[in-house]
């Protein structure tokens, strides 16, 4: 047995030899600059030991191999430094291809980028059915694509359109669906990965190689699809050509990783693996040097290191957070509680005034989980499990031992003063009251509070379940330990967190209501309700700001406006647009009509509600430009964003990049209100503020820290 830092050739008795993988010193195996050298240290005492077949196990747990470490080509120059890293993954992913005796891989743990590359060069793959076992290419999250062959081996082994779905979305797969895709051979229990491996590697290496293709699969209805369409070129055009459509649809050519993937894979078909190869190590050095990639890994980076926050002094004890409540079983208090027993594995009593109000909260979890099991992400035991984790309450019996109790009840401050006094009352000394409000000051909260060290702000968005950002917001008095053990909740339940200074709309909802105020006072003008729309999804937000304020409700928005303009004045101005549609009951999606129809039409496109034209007394006569509509509207947030820096409502540009791309939808790829300045420079981001301003008044004022930091040439990241 020779050790080879990250890997150990272990020869067994029967003639199979174990190839461990465990990286020294990190918590997930990743593959490092060093890893090549290894690698081919350990194919050396491979073929001294020659095996009759080989596996690959981990003994890392919870990770077979979570990818490449982004930091390998960080400080490259040039793409051509980038692409040779890919040549040089390739080759050596290639020996282990063409080792001339069965390679089985024993996944248990995360399998992810260069980590499922590896696999995929195996000739065999077994998975754990476990919870932390998952495959997947995230690559192009990074906006990247992958570049160990990836592009090359997934499609012959799984077909070129689910290739395709794979590593264009990035979604990572439970060992089942990935079984069903056929991307692995077997599922066992995760006790059972490594002497099932061992034993199938044995049973391969006695075996004569099988290559015939099954006529049972070309016969299946899946079968006789990918025949016609997969294996000849005018067939797999058509599958090309419509995976480029539907890309250009979602990403509006705003990423360049996703058209790369696909072209790609067809240089592999149309021109044969050599230059597959080639074309995706071209096009990986590229797309390193790409500044969407730049921006990407930029949030990457800014994540990790979230991770390790905890936004509170050294030697600070984190409050012990292991039993929770919930005010509020609708949407909202619905989804926090989900998020809580699902991601946290933490009890939760859901409560709501009775039990009406409690059925939605006990079906939403039940419809949960019972797509999880349909669609084999998870056993029906272990659905069950996590569902009796949750327990439901139209009164507040089982609140003495509540560690944390969230609310989540209407934006209405004295009914969240009646909630906290119910807790303080029901709860104990050390229960933390967490309200979920999105404009209300949590220190106005706090005055009904007997005990306000223990109030705090957890600000979700909807969601929940999907949404991963979590803004806490702390108050003058908010105990240290408090904010420490909501921070290390918020972490359990798998979000990203930011802590945030209080006052009127905290950070997110300060920054969003001056972006949405300055897309309907443009209705207000005449512009057209999709002309908004589109030119701001055109930039790179997921959905345009009406479709927004239609998705939150139109009433929800009068609520926040108010709070903000007392505070804020001129900037926080909103059109009198929002009162008049009240009145009418044009709240949006949930009244099926607001600035859209929803009522009576058909999934898809949405129309214009036109009445809100006569109802606002404007004509759709005005035609603005992209350039104006997304001018005065990002520039709104941004300068906004400014404020609350300069103000310490944030404590650092990245909290506020992070905040808006995963609460509000900023453009990943334009790295945030901060990062997008940067880009721009301070100096003509001031120039740009001062142009609106002259055009459209004072509200468009740049920030002082903004004027500030232009007159130095500063910049708000070194980096």
């Amino acid at each position: 047995m020779t050790q080879s830092r990250a890997f150990t050739v272990k020869p067994l008795d029967n003639g199979v030899a174990v190839l461990e993988i465990n990286v020294p010193g990190d918590a997930q195996n990743t593959l490092k600059a060093e890893f090549a050298d290894d690698f081919n240290a350990a194919f050396s005492d491979i073929e001294s030991a020659r095996p009759k077949a080989l596996v690959l196990y981990s003994t890392k747990p919870g990770s077979f191999m979570a990818g490449a470490d982004i930091n390998l080509f960080e400080k490259a120059e040039n793409a051509q430094q980038v692409s040779d890293l890919s040549t040089l993954c390739q080759q050596t992913f290639g020996k282990l291809e063409t080792l001339g005796i069965p390679v089985v891989a024993a996944i248990k743990g995360a399998c992810l980028g260069g980590g499922l590359e590896l696999a995929l060069a195996c000739s065999y793959r077994i998975a754990a059915n476990s919870g932390d076992t998952v495959l997947g290419l995230p690559e192009v999250m990074l906006g990247l694509l992958p570049a160990g062959g990836g592009t090359q081996r997934l499609p012959r082994l799984v077909g070129i359109a689910s290739a395709l779905d794979m590593m264009l979305t990035g979604r990572q797969l439970k060992a089942r669906p990935a079984r069903k895709m056929g991307l692995v051979d077997e599922v066992v229990d995760a006790v059972a990965v490594y002497d099932r491996a061992v034993a199938r590697a044995a049973q391969l290496a006695g075996e004569k190689d099988d290559a015939g293709i099954s006529l049972g699969d070309y016969f299946s209805r899946e079968g006789l699809t990918k025949a016609a369409l997969e294996q000849n070129s005018l067939g797999r055009k058509v599958v090309f050509d419509q995976a480029r459509k539907q890309a250009a649809k979602k990403t509006h050519g705003l990423y360049p990783a996703p058209p790369a993937i696909i072209d790609a894979v067809e240089a592999g078909y149309e021109n044969g693996l050599a230059q597959g190869y080639a074309t995706e190590a071209r096009l990986f050095g590229e797309l390193a040097m790409s500044s969407q990639s730049k921006q990407l890994r930029g949030i990457f980076h800014a994540t990790n290191t979230l991770k390790k926050e905890t936004f509170v002094a050294d030697g600070v004890q984190a409050r012990q957070i292991h039993r929770t409540g919930v005010l509020g079983a609708g949407l909202m208090g619905a989804g926090i509680a989900l998020t809580t027993v699902n991601k946290a594995k933490l009890p939760v009593r859901l409560k709501d005034r009775d039990d009406k109000g409690l059925a939605h909260g006990v079906q939403y979890l039940r419809d949960f989980y019972n797509k999880r099991v349909k669609k084999g992400a998870m056993s029906a035991a272990d659905a069950s499990a996590e569902l009796g984790r949750a327990s439901f309450t139209s009164d507040y019996s089982g609140f003495k031992g509540l560690d944390l109790v969230v609310e989540a009840v209407f934006e209405d401050v004295k009914l969240k003063h009646l909630m906290l006094k119910d807790v303080e009352e029901h709860g104990n000394d050390q229960t933390i009251f967490a309200s979920n409000t999105s404009s209300i000051p949590i220190t106005e909260i706090a005055r009904a509070a007997k005990r306000p060290q223990n109030v705090i702000g957890l600000h979700y968005f909807s969601p929940v379940e999907k949404m991963p950002l979590l803004e806490i917001i702390t108050t003058d008095q908010t105990d240290p330990a408090v904010t420490a053990g909501c921070v290390a909740f918020g972490k359990a339940q798998g979000k990203t967190v930011i802590v945030v200074k209080d006052g009127p709309g905290f950070y997110t909802t300060r920054i969003l209501a001056p972006y949405l105020n300055e897309a309907t006072r443009l209705l207000t003008e005449g512009v057209d309700v999709k002309q908004v729309d589109q030119a701001l999804v055109r930039f790179g937000f997921p959905v345009g700001p009406i479709t927004l304020l239609d998705e939150v409700g139109v009433d929800v928005g009068t609520k926040v406006g108010p709070v903000l303009e007392k505070a804020f004045g001129e900037r926080m101005a909103s059109p009198d647009a929002a009162g008049l549609m009240i009145e009418n009951n044009y709240l949006g999606r949930k009244s099926g009509r607001g600035f859209y129809i929803y009522e009576g039409v058909a999934k898809g496109e949405k129309p214009v509600n036109t009445a809100l034209y006569e109802l606002m007394n404007v004509t759709t006569s005005r035609d603005a430009d992209d350039e104006e509509i997304v001018s005065r509207c990002l520039w709104m947030m941004i300068n906004e964003a400014a404020y609350c820096l300069q103000e310490g409502i944030i404590s650092e540009p990245m909290h506020g990049d992070i905040g808006a791309i995963f609460g509000l939808g900023f453009p990943p790829f334009r790295g945030g209100p901060f990062r997008y300045m940067d880009s721009l420079g301070l100096v003509n981001a001031v120039r740009t503020l001062e142009r609106l301003t002259e055009q459209y008044g004072e509200r468009f004022k740049p920030a002082p820290i903004l004027i500030d930091m232009a007159k130095k040439k500063a910049r708000f990241y070194q980096d």
